[in-house]
């Protein structure tokens, strides 16, 4: 069985697009929309190797394009991710490229420019992709607080998709797909999502995702009962504060 995604717009035509015309995708949305899923998804129908590299602030240039390793008494190349992904013509996922240092995404500007090439300094090659090459990239777009943006010349490469969480009917059916759980407790999974995104008061750094009603639905189709499905699987995942908690553990008394 194949990765599940259910689309909500064109996402899967603007994506399937840019493998065609060799053109850097970018992908934007809060966490857990789906932006990962959709990338595994087009993988196995473009039927592509996915070669995924979780971008963060430590993440140095040799992490992803390769290091000059000791084996025994010889000193041999081992190509990073990125120089892989360009070898094999993968599809390369950076998740989370806005958390990448500077001098890395420099590193990697060739690649998602007309050139579709990757520099090699310390082993002096010039990789060019091949076509099944495809670069991809997403972060979320200041659903953090004092989260980084991308600067402008490095989001100019891409072509950008944005997603959302989806409609509560979509999002209903993505549950019932993921889980097995019956329609109608998603539904009920839904509606308290959608409460718990209007409760501005809450000052949540991150709303509830749809990977986390997921995980509650998984936890109450094996059994524990559905409100301590969602204290667990929601409302401990969103906040530290007593006092939020509570307040998540109230309307999931109410929606429940």
């Amino acid at each position: 069985m194949g990765t599940y995604y259910r689309e909500v717009g064109n996402e899967l035509d603007v994506f399937k697009k840019c493998f065609e015309n060799q053109m850097p995708l970018l992908i934007k949305g809060p966490t857990g929309c789906g932006k990962s899923q959709l990338v595994g998804a087009m993988a196995e129908r473009l039927d592509r190797p996915l070669i995924k590299v979780a971008c963060n602030e430590d993440t140095t240039s040799s992490d992803l394009l390769g290091r000059f390793l000791i084996k025994g008494s010889e000193t041999v190349w081992q190509d990073g991710p990125v120089a892989r992904a360009v070898r094999e013509g993968a599809i390369l996922y950076l998740d989370e490229v806005a958390e990448a240092r500077e001098d890395v995404i420099v590193a990697l500007h060739p690649l998602t420019d007309h050139r579709r090439q990757l520099y090699l300094d310390r082993t002096n090659e010039e990789l060019t992709a091949p076509p099944g090459f495809m670069c991809v990239a997403s972060f979320n777009p200041g659903y953090q607080k004092g989260f980084k943006e991308l600067k402008p010349s490095t989001r100019q490469r891409f072509v950008t998709l944005s997603l959302g969480y989806p409609p509560p009917e979509i999002e209903t059916e993505v549950l019932h797909k993921m889980t097995g759980m019956e329609l109608k407790t998603c539904s009920k999974l839904v509606h308290l999502a959608q409460k718990i995104r209007s409760q501005k008061h809450l000052d949540l750094q991150e709303t509830v995702s749809t990977r986390l009603l997921v995980h509650a639905a998984q936890l109450a189709k094996s059994g524990l009962p559905l409100r301590s499905s969602c204290v667990y699987g929601i409302a401990q995942c969103l906040s530290d504060d007593p006092q939020v908690v509570e307040g998540l553990q109230d309307l999931i008394n109410l929606s429940l």
